[in-house]
Formats: structure tokens, C-alpha cells, sequence
């Protein structure tokens, strides 16, 4: 019998020849946790939603600012000062009155992370800081789920899909965090990341096309050109090798 009502195949009627009603019921079940409600969290979380996923968590600590809005489009004018956990869900209710939204105003860290991601499908990665992506990272491989990995500077930015058991971690592809600043971004650069990464979560949910799972995608806005870097496991990861000798789990693939 399927979960699709009437409403869903009017709603997703020029998606369902891509992927079929059996793919769309994969997105009405899924559930993803998405680290951060600004830049890249706006795009992916906005395009999630409309694309039928049944469940969204989004995790951010913040309060809407007016520096925000040139690259948040989760939240407008009339949201400053309001937690964006709130405005959040708010505009994504709006955009899709079918998606359940958890959203939750807390820092993420080492305690909490597990608890927070919790039966989800998958990770993305909308956060601005290296020390949160490696916690993410981490607890993606525990729990054997993907880790959507994206990340915004100026006109340039980088995606990848990090799947447990089948190539590199986030701390493979970079041992090293760069150095923390306030990075300045253009909104369509977030733009163009976002969309990628939800892209990515798509695919993975609906078994379409290639991941990119062992690539990162690096765009050069400026240049108008994406280029792809191939990446392999690295035997020096602390993280891959800690865990997978240890006890973490993976869940069965979907690609």
C-alpha cells in the first residue's frame, strides 16, 4: 500500500517520472539532521522540504542578525532577533505544512551530538567550523550513516557525501582544520552549495545517480567552473581506523 496521498502525487507530479512513487516514499521516511540554520542550512533544509522529506532536525544556537540576511534565506527582515530555530521552522512550515521539524537551539558538541542526531537517516554538514564538522564527522561513522559535507568562501566553496565503509572520512580529506575566521560568503554562493548538498541527500534517499563519496566538487564561482578532486581513505585517519576497529555499526547502504 503506499504512504503517497492525493495531494503528494499532484505535489511531486514533475519529480516522480525522476525517481518513481517508490523513491518519493523514501523521502516521506526519511528523517535528516541538518547542523546549522544560516547559510548552507537555509538551501538545503528549503529544498529538503519541498521535495517531500518527511522529517527535518535542525540544530542552531543563534539569533537572527541583519549581517545574516544577505545569505540566510531561512529568515527575512521581520525575523531579527528571533532564534532562528524559531524562524526556521516557521518559513519551512510554510513552504511544506506535511514535514515535521524538530529544531533545536543548542551548541553542538562531543556530549551531545549523538543525542541530537539520533535515529536520523543522515548528517548534512551547514555548520561554519571545522571543531563541529569533525565532531559530526565522527558520530556519522559511529552511527553509519552519510555525512553531507559543504562549506562556503566568497565565491568559492566544496561539497562531499561521506559514506561509512565506502571511502574517505571528512578527517581523511582534511587531516587539519584551516585557520578560524569570519569568512566572508556571497548568498549565491550558499546558494549553489546548498543546493548541491540537498542534491546529494536526494540521492542517497532515492538510490539516484553517483555520490560523491570519495570526490570533492570545488567551485569556483568567479571562474564559473566546478572541478572534482578524487579522494581515498587515508591509513593514517585517526578517525576511520579508531572506529572501524572498534565496535561503530553501519547501516545498510543505499548506494
Amino acid at each position: 500500500m503506499t504512504l503517497l496521498n492525493p495531494r503528494d502525487l499532484e505535489r511531486y507530479s514533475r519529480q516522480l517520472p525522476l525517481f518513481g512513487e517508490a523513491g518519493q516514499e523514501c523521502l516521506k521516511k526519511a528523517h535528516i539532521f541538518i547542523a546549522g540554520a544560516g547559510g548552507l542550512g537555509s538551501p538545503v533544509s528549503m529544498y529538503l522540504a519541498v521535495a517531500g522529506l518527511g522529517s527535518l532536525t535542525i540544530a542552531d544556537m543563534d539569533a537572527v542578525d541583519l549581517s545574516n540576511l544577505n545569505r540566510q534565506i531561512l529568515h527575512s527582515n521581520k525575523d531579527i532577533g528571533k532564534r532562528k530555530t524559531v524562524s526556521a521552522t516557521e518559513t519551512l512550515e510554510a513552504f511544506n505544512p506535511d514535514l515535521t521539524i524538530h529544531a533545536i537551539d543548542t551548541r553542538i558538541n562531543q556530549d551531545n551530538v549523538s543525542g541530537l542526531v539520533g535515529d536520523a537517516d543522515g548528517i548534512v554538514d551547514a555548520t561554519d567550523n571545522f571543531q563541529t564538522r569533525y565532531i559530526l564527522n565522527r558520530v556519522a561513522i559511529e552511527k553509519g550513516i552519510p555525512f553531507f559535507h559543504g562549506a562556503v568562501r566568497g565565491f568559492h566553496g566544496q561539497v562531499s557525501t561521506i559514506v561509512p565503509g565506502k571511502g574517505p572520512c571528512l578527517a581523511c580529506i582534511f587531516p587539519r582544520a584551516p585557520p578560524e575566521e569570519t569568512t566572508p560568503v556571497i548568498g549565491a554562493t550558499a546558494g549553489v552549495i546548498g543546493a548541491f548538498q540537498a542534491t546529494e541527500v536526494i540521492k542517497y534517499l532515492t538510490k539516484s545517480g553517483q555520490l560523491l563519496c570519495g570526490r570533492l566538487l570545488v567551485w569556483d564561482g568567479l571562474a564559473a567552473i566546478a572541478e572534482e578532486i578524487a579522494i581515498e581513505r587515508s591509513p593514517a585517519c585517526v578517525i576511520c581506523n579508531e572506529i572501524r576497529s572498534g565496535n561503530g555499526v553501519e547501516k545498510e547502504d543505499r548506494k
